[in-house]
C-alpha cells in the first residue's frame, strides 16, 4: 500500500461545519444561540428593553393606500370576484395600516423618553422579532429617534432577511423559536402587543404564562394595542366567566387604543417599577 505524499490533517470539531450540522451537535447550536446575544448584549451594555409585537402583514399607510388605488383600478377595468376579493383585503389593509404607523411613533417616544437614562447602562430600549409589519415599525421609530434598535429575528422560508431598521450590533437572527423566545423574556420590562395573527399570540400568551407563574419580574408591563380587534380575537372576560383564570391574573393584562394612552402606561409602569437597573446586566 503507497503512503499519500503529504500526511492528512483532519478539521479540529469546532471547526467542522458538517459535524455541526449533525444531530449529535444540536446542543452545540443550542448553547450558541444562548451564548452569542448574551456576549453582544454585554458589549452594547443592554440592561433591559421594551417589546413590540404584532402582525407581520400589516403595512405602513402610504403602501397600502397604494395598493387599494391598485385594487380600485383593476375592479374598475375588470369587475371580476377575485378583483372584488382583492379590493376587499386592501380596503382591510389600509384600516389596519393605521397600527403600523402607531407602533412607529410610539417606538419614537419610548426611545426618546428612554434616551434620558443614558447609556451606561442603556435602558428600554425597543426590541422586535426582527420582521417586516409592526416588527419593522418599531425598529422603525427607534432609529428615527436617535436610539438602538434590537431585532430578535427567526429564520423562515417567507422572511428572508431582518427588517433594515435594526441596528446592527443589536441584529439576532434564530433557528430554535424556544431560544429566541427566552431572549425576548429575559430582558423584557414590558411588552406592548400591537394586532397580530398566530406568532404575536404565542409570545402574548407565553410573556401572559410566564407572569402568572411567576417567572418574571411581577410588574412587568403586558399590554394589549387595539382593544377592538384584540377583543374579538380572544375573550379575555369569557376566561374570568369560566373560572380558567382569575380576578387576579386577569388584571396582568392592561390595554391602549391610542399612541398618547399607551405611552403613558409604559412611562409610568417603567418609572415605577423598573427605574433602576435589576442587577448584572443580562
Amino acid at each position: 500500500m503507497s503512503l499519500p505524499r503529504r500526511p492528512f490533517v483532519p478539521l479540529i470539531a469546532y471547526e467542522n461545519p458538517e459535524f455541526f450540522r449533525t444531530m449529535e451537535a444540536r446542543p452545540l447550536r443550542i448553547m450558541a444561540e444562548f451564548l452569542d446575544p448574551l456576549v453582544r448584549l454585554r458589549k452594547e451594555n443592554v440592561a433591559d428593553t421594551i417589546v413590540i409585537f404584532g402582525s407581520a402583514r400589516i403595512a405602513p399607510r402610504e403602501r397600502a393606500q397604494r395598493k387599494l388605488e391598485a385594487a380600485q383600478r383593476r375592479l374598475r377595468k375588470k369587475p371580476t370576484p377575485a378583483a372584488r376579493d382583492a379590493l376587499r383585503a386592501a380596503r382591510a389593509g389600509a384600516q389596519m395600516s393605521r397600527f403600523y404607523e402607531e407602533a412607529r411613533e410610539l417606538s419614537r417616544r419610548i426611545t426618546r423618553w428612554a434616551l434620558g437614562f443614558g447609556e451606561n447602562p442603556r435602558r428600554f430600549v425597543i426590541c422586535s422579532g426582527g420582521g417586516p409589519g409592526i416588527m419593522e415599525a418599531a425598529n422603525r421609530g427607534a432609529i428615527e429617534a436617535g436610539g438602538k434598535s434590537m431585532g430578535l429575528g427567526i429564520r423562515l422560508p417567507h422572511e428572508l432577511a431582518p427588517n433594515r431598521y435594526i441596528s446592527r450590533e443589536l441584529n439576532f437572527y434564530f433557528h430554535y423559536f424556544f431560544m429566541r423566545k427566552l431572549w425576548f423574556a429575559q430582558l423584557a420590562k414590558a411588552l406592548v402587543v400591537f394586532p397580530g395573527g398566530y406568532g404575536t399570540m404565542d409570545e402574548l400568551l407565553e410573556m401572559l404564562t410566564l407572569a402568572q407563574t411567576g417567572k418574571v419580574h411581577p410588574h412587568n408591563l403586558i399590554l394589549i394595542y387595539g382593544r377592538r380587534y384584540w377583543d374579538e380575537v380572544i375573550d379575555w372576560r369569557a376566561m374570568l366567566r369560566w373560572g380558567t383564570i382569575n380576578p387576579r391574573e386577569y388584571a396582568l393584562l392592561q390595554f391602549a387604543d391610542n399612541v398618547d394612552e399607551a405611552f403613558e402606561r409604559v412611562r409610568t409602569a417603567m418609572e415605577k417599577h423598573h427605574r433602576e437597573p435589576s442587577g448584572e446586566l443580562v
